[in-house]
């Protein structure tokens, strides 16, 4: 019997976590790490499950044609391993935005691509800035790659201000449409921001963009920072097709920069998982790449049905953000979002509580179907 089995001293104490699991044989790294708390998944009949910014509708029937041709053959084809590169699917991105298949990568789901993004362009003595309020991935990746996060506190009405960017960094982070708050930063603020750090890779993490629409007053009538990134070299753009094209469950994430940014992240991803994407997935999401007039009619509803929602919630007296997401921000009128949360709780109805400073008096609501929100909105009523 080793000595490490039979010692029951002082250093068993500090090997076993706050979930009584021994630790011992750890690394310091995973010991010490405060990993990312997903959205809740429960599994309940009659549920409204209004937490987690899934898409209410389902993902073209072309996207099920193609992962099932991919089955009819897969004596042939799954006993194979995938594209490394998901050349296909790539060249379908490109094709969509205008740009060249050199400039897109992709990767198993966003938060993949995310993490490579921090393993390639972060690591560095200068630290990375990003907003105090955000996707609260962004400080977890910190701690996994050692990198120093700085967070830039949002100003009071929760909008990012690119002038509170100063310091010298590696990079810069920011979600955008912003979660959990939904705002939308304009092209012109994410321009002052890659001019005045040039050496320093801009991050923009449009997981919900596609929900966005131009101000009808400026002359932008881009949202996506895609058509910036052959104007700057050091602005990269994350997307995924969990949000807008329904495919939360296929794991499709991607990113789209100059060249030499993309090459970056190819070498990180083939030091780490050459085939990230399987045959199917990659079938699924380039079909749904391919029928833009779905996509296009999906998109619309969950607009049309945010904006009828935040209709709803200000009749009865909430403060709701202005949201270009597939989700509202909304305090109650006394503020006590905990316990409105619960209280939903209690008749079947999931939303999303964050209970942290500056935010702790607001709910976040996924976009969900008419008759979701129609539950949901009778629901307040009662309380």
């Amino acid at each position: 019997m080793s000595n490490a089995s039979i010692d029951n001293g002082t250093s068993d104490a500090k090997a076993v976590n706050a979930k009584g699991i021994d630790t011992r044989l750890w690394s310091n790294k995973a010991r010490h790490l405060s990993p990312y708390v997903p959205g809740e998944q429960p599994q309940h009949e009659n549920l409204c499950k209004l937490n987690t910014n899934e898409n209410p509708f389902p993902p073209s029937s072309k996207v099920g044609e193609a992962i099932n041709a991919v089955l009819a053959q897969q004596a042939d084809e799954l006993r194979l391993y995938p594209a490394p590169e998901s050349d296909d699917l790539r060249a379908a991105l490109a094709h969509l935005h205008g740009i060249d298949s050199n400039q897109v990568f992709v990767g198993n789901g966003s938060d993949e691509v995310l993490a490579l993004v921090f393993a390639s362009f972060f690591m560095k003595e200068q630290p990375l800035l990003a907003p105090d309020i955000s996707y609260s991935f962004y400080p977890v990746y910190a701690q996994t790659f050692g990198v120093d996060l700085v967070q830039i506190p949002l100003e009071k009405d929760f909008s990012v201000n690119p002038d509170a960017y100063s310091q010298p960094c590696s990079g810069i982070i920011i979600a955008n449409p912003n979660a959990p708050t939904g705002l939308l930063m304009s092209l012109a603020d994410i321009r002052k921001l890659a001019l005045k750090h040039s050496d320093a890779v801009i991050v923009i993490d449009e997981a919900y963009i596609d929900f966005a629409r131009a101000d009808e007053m400026s002359t932008e009538k881009e949202v996506s920072a895609v058509s910036l990134i052959n104007e700057f070299d050091n602005i990269l753009v994350t997307q995924t097709f969990s949000k807008s094209r329904s495919l939360a469950g296929l794991r499709v994430g991607m990113a789209f920069a100059n060249a030499s940014l993309i090459e970056a992240l190819t070498r990180m991803k083939n030091s780490f998982n050459s085939y990230p994407l399987d045959k199917l997935a990659q079938a699924g999401a380039t079909a749904s790449v391919l029928d833009a007039p779905y996509f296009e009619k999906i998109c619309q509803q969950v607009i049309d049905l945010r904006e009828a929602l935040t209709t709803e919630l200000t009749s009865l007296g909430y403060q709701v953000l202005p949201s270009d997401a597939n989700f509202v921000f909304a305090r109650p009128k006394d503020g006590d979002a905990s316990a409105v949360a619960s209280a939903l709780r209690e008749q079947g109805i999931i939303v999303r509580h964050f209970n942290q400073p500056r935010i702790q008096e607001y709910l976040r609501i996924t976009v969900g179907t008419q008759a979701q929100h129609e539950r949901l909105i009778d629901a307040l009523k009662a309380l």
